[in-house]
């Protein structure tokens, strides 16, 4: 090394000292060791492991390591013995040069607990530099006269160690004509002087050599000389001299190579020759060398190369002046370089992981960062921030070093990664800074159960289905990620009339389609209540229900079932009488039907297939009563055989058919009498029973597509007999309309029925007229829309001649309703509580029993005409002795004649003038029924 560097780098060594000194006073955790220079590499510096409190395996267990930055590795871990060793040569001089106490300052990381330990090393100084001059020959001219007393500087010597190890004495050969002095200067430095003692003389001799030592203190001492020739000149008795002892410059670090810095200036006294002055460079570093160029002859210093202040920021250069005489004149010149803001701030990520779990608590450590900007002042001081509003913040640990840690709860189905952008901003003028990005995953928990995409499930099912059939799709989705997100589906357990839903239905756990199990029948299930449990595979799992509501479609699935005439068990054909008296529309009987099916499946319809006399007898569509179509003549047979079809109105639609014998006679003996020569015989017309349903089929379509046109027939005809009827009774008075609402709270029909109630003046016998009534929406027989239903009752049997006011017909039961209980088969086996006008306690059965087997001994003695006694109601007359009480069977509450509010009940009664028993009845029954 020459004087001149390490002079300069002593004193920017010294500032590193005194800075890595307050680093070491405000560190949080430090250790310190001392180790002499120049030790060999792997050289022990120090038990780190034990100085942290750990056993040697456990450096490498525990992720120990140095994380320093910025300077080449000096030290390294021995994994082995737990030391910190030197990983190079460590020489003092070219690390601190100049600084009197030389520190290193290293970071160790314990990854585990992410902490940080800092290290401090310092290094002793030992005599391993002999001092030395940067030239190693010099000549000095001086004038033969020369006074006695001048003094001529010589260079001094560069020892780059310190304390006694630096250079403490020069030494000069002996002569008789110089002396050596010893000056110090103010930066603590010693300078040699050439002092002349005795007068030159050329012509004696013209040059003098001579030789300067140069010794520091160390043990052993070292040293280095320099050889000096004094070349005696002629005389020139004035000596060069600069205006300043002292020049100074501040320079930007930026300034372009080339840019002129300074210039120095000195003069001589002398003239001529004497005078020229020469300029050059007595001292100056290699480093400095390489920069600055001094002009010789104008004196002006400029730049050659790039100034760098994170290299050097100060320089010191020794300038002489030389006249051709070989007088001489020195001055220092000091150069600084002013810090620009050139360096951006570089980030390290020392430490990252790479995931996070979701739930992890506020302030989990993310990442550790190290933040270092070379430059200097308020160009190198360095914040660090976070871009956009992101769940995580920067804590400040150790120095420069920073903590990236989360700042609130993550949720992954929310954002389910992250993009962190870390900046780091100089303070500097422009600011200058860098951007780290740092990739983080969120990892997923188990949090969120399945959700179901609806609140509750609704689904339909036709009844007969088959087994296997799919029902519905049930769908739950899980935010959350993988296992975690697997959903499962299956059945809550529970039990259906004491059989397990298990039985009915089945789930598929993977897609959640339900499947029928089983062929499901409306008659018996109506509707059925599921729970669907969806679970997720995570741990510990989590899961959601969901309620479905399975409701059974009803098929038309049942054909009608003839009530009444029930089919004979004993071979007995039973047989119905019609008076050979009886006017058209007498009531001669009624079939009674009943579909176990619902809705529309439910609704009956009456059709006459076949009969024996055409014409003689009708049935009516919706009600299935027979009445007679025209006045019996003598020539009819007396026993008449009518089939009668009962359809349904379901697609398709389904039928039943029965036969019914009507005796027309006008006494019970000649009925028996004439039935007992009667042989039962085979109808040859049965096989064409199959062409009449296909025909009563077709004819039903063929209605269906004519029902518009037949509906606006109806009203028009309806609104001519409303004006024909006005001016023909004084005692016209409207019925309230009857509502029939379907069953179980469907509505099947919604009919408003008109009961017109007429007495006319003019007529011998006054009638009760049932107009056709007014169907919106049922299907109207061809037969009620050609003609209208003929009068049944006489004005004797209901109203006397003299009297000629007004009956109103009962109002109809509007609180009509099928239950399940009182449907066909076997769920309707037990009766109701529902007002009807049919018997509905044990005392009114026993007296309908009682009636009609008093009409059967009637029949039996002969004694009864065919208009049947008070007592009898007539029912004798009507049905014969055949008819006992299992013509009634207990399917009341399933019977319903549109268009009318009379039942089955004394029918014969209104034939023979009494008024119907079951009128009042049914009002005192519902009247206690809305009391009750």
């Amino acid at each position: 090394m020459t004087p001149a560097r390490l002079h300069q780098d002593c004193k920017g060594m010294a500032l590193l000292g005194v800075l890595l000194g307050i680093l070491w006073e405000t560190g949080c955790t430090q250790i310190h060791y001392s180790v002499p220079e120049e030790l060999e590499k792997g050289s022990r510096v120090g038990d780190i492991a034990k100085d942290l409190g750990l056993e040697a395996r456990e450096l490498e267990e525990r992720g120990v390591r140095i994380v320093s930055a910025g300077r080449t590795q000096l030290f390294a871990l021995n994994p082995r013995s737990g030391s910190l060793v030197t990983a190079g040569r460590i020489d003092r001089e070219e690390l601190c040069m100049g600084a009197i106490k030389c520190q290193l300052n290293l970071e160790i990381l314990m990854e585990d607990k992410v902490k940080i330990y800092g290290v401090v090393v310092e290094v002793r100084d030992i005599n391993d530099n002999a001092p030395y001059f940067r030239e190693g020959e010099l000549e000095i001219k001086m004038s033969e006269n020369a006074a006695p007393g001048m003094r001529f500087p010589l260079p001094h010597a560069w020892d780059p160690d310190i304390g006694t190890n630096s250079l403490q004495s020069y030494e000069l050969s002996s002569n008789s004509h110089f002396s050596l002095e010893v000056q110090s200067g103010a930066d603590g430095n010693k300078y040699p002087e050439l002092v002349l003692e005795r007068a030159l003389d050329r012509e004696e001799e013209a040059a003098h050599h001579l030789v300067l030592s140069a010794s520091d203190g160390g043990d052993p001492v070292r040293t280095g000389t320099a050889r000096i020739r004094v070349t005696v000149l002629d005389a020139n008795d004035n000596a060069p001299a600069f205006a300043q002892s002292e020049y100074r410059a501040s320079v930007p670090e930026n300034v372009p190579v080339g840019t002129t810095l300074l210039q120095v200036n000195a003069t001589d006294p002398d003239e001529g020759a004497y005078a020229e002055v020469t300029y050059s460079f007595r001292y100056v570093d290699d480093k400095a060398a390489q920069l600055f160029e001094l002009n010789c002859n104008l004196g002006t210093i400029s730049t050659i190369g790039e100034l760098n202040h994170e290299e050097s920021g100060f320089y010191e250069m020794e300038v002489q002046a030389t006249d051709n005489a070989g007088y001489s004149a020195r001055a220092k010149v000091l150069i600084t370089v002013l810090d620009v803001n050139d360096n951006a701030p570089e980030v390290l990520v020392t430490s990252l992981s790479s995931s996070i779990l979701e739930n992890s608590p506020r302030g989990t450590l993310i990442a550790l960062l190290h933040v270092n900007d070379q430059d200097s002042g308020e160009n190198g001081q360095v914040n660090c921030f976070i871009q956009g509003h992101l769940p995580f913040k920067l804590e400040k640990s150790y120095g420069n070093y920073y903590s990236l840690v989360t700042d609130s709860l993550l949720d992954r189905e929310l954002v389910p990664s992250y993009n962190i952008t870390v900046t780091a901003t100089d303070q500097g003028s422009p600011p200058l800074s860098t951007k780290t990005h740092i990739s983080l995953n969120v990892a997923d928990t188990n949090d969120n159960p399945p959700a179901f995409s609806r609140s509750s499930y609704t689904a339909y099912i036709p009844e007969n289905n088959p087994r296997g059939a799919s029902i519905v799709s049930v769908t739950a989705y899980d935010p959350d990620y993988g296992e975690n997100a697997q959903v499962t589906y299956s059945l809550v357990e529970d039990t259906f009339q004491g059989v397990p839903l298990s039985s009915y239905i089945s789930i598929n756990s993977d897609t959640g389609v339900l499947y029928a199990l089983c062929s499901f029948d409306y008659e018996q299930l109506r509707d059925l209540q599921v729970q669907v449990m969806a679970q997720d595979s995570g741990d510990p799992p989590l899961s959601s229900n969901v309620s479905l509501s399975l409701f059974v479609l009803d098929q038309n699935d049942n054909a009608p079932e003839i009530l009444y005439p029930a089919l004979p068990t004993d071979g007995a054909t039973g047989v119905e009488l019609a008076p050979r008296s009886a006017e058209p529309g007498y009531l001669v009987t009624k079939v009674v039907a009943v579909d176990r099916d619902s809705g529309q499946n439910a609704w009956l319809s009456y059709r006459l297939l076949k009969a024996s006399e055409p014409g003689l007898f009708v049935v009516g569509l919706h009600t299935g009563e027979v009445h007679t179509g025209r006045v019996l003549l003598d020539r009819d047979a007396l026993k008449q055989s009518l089939v009668v079809a009962v359809q349904d109105h379901g697609q398709p639609p389904l039928s039943a058919t029965v036969t019914l014998t009507i005796a027309v006679a006008d006494s019970i003996p000649e009925v028996l009498a004439d039935l007992s020569s009667l042989e039962s015989r085979a109808n040859p017309d049965d096989s064409s029973l199959t062409l009449y349903l296909v025909v009563a089929v077709a004819a039903v379509s063929c209605i269906f597509l004519a029902f518009v046109i037949v509906l606006l027939a109806l009203r028009l005809r309806h609104w001519h007999k409303s004006h024909l009827l006005q001016p023909s009774g004084a005692g016209l008075t409207g019925v309230p309309a009857s509502h029939f609402v379907g069953v179980d709270g469907v509505q099947a029909f919604l009919q408003t029925y008109s009961h017109e109630v007429s007495l006319t003046a003019d007529s011998r016998k006054s009638h009760l007229i049932f107009p056709q009534p007014n169907y919106a929406d049922t299907l109207i027989s061809q037969e009620s829309c050609e003609k209208s239903e003929p009068p049944l009752l006489s004005g004797d049997s209901v109203f006397s001649k003299d009297n000629h006011a007004l009956i109103q017909q009962a109002p109809p039961n509007t609180d009509w309703r099928f239950s399940q209980a009182q449907r066909p088969g076997t769920s309707g086996s037990q009766n109701g509580d529902e007002t009807g006008t049919w018997p509905n306690n044990q005392f009114d059965t026993e007296m309908l029993q009682a009636m009609i087997l008093a009409s059967a001994s009637e029949a039996a003695d002969g004694s009864s005409t065919l208009g049947g006694g008070a007592g009898t109601m007539g029912l004798s007359a009507r049905y014969g002795p055949q008819f006992t009480l299992q013509h009634v069977p207990d399917y009341r509450q399933n019977v319903y004649i549109p268009g009318s509010n009379a039942t089955l009940t004394n029918a014969a009664g209104k034939r023979d003038g009494k008024a119907p028993a079951g009128g009042n009845g049914n009002k005192k029954k519902s009247g206690k029924k809305e009391k009750k």
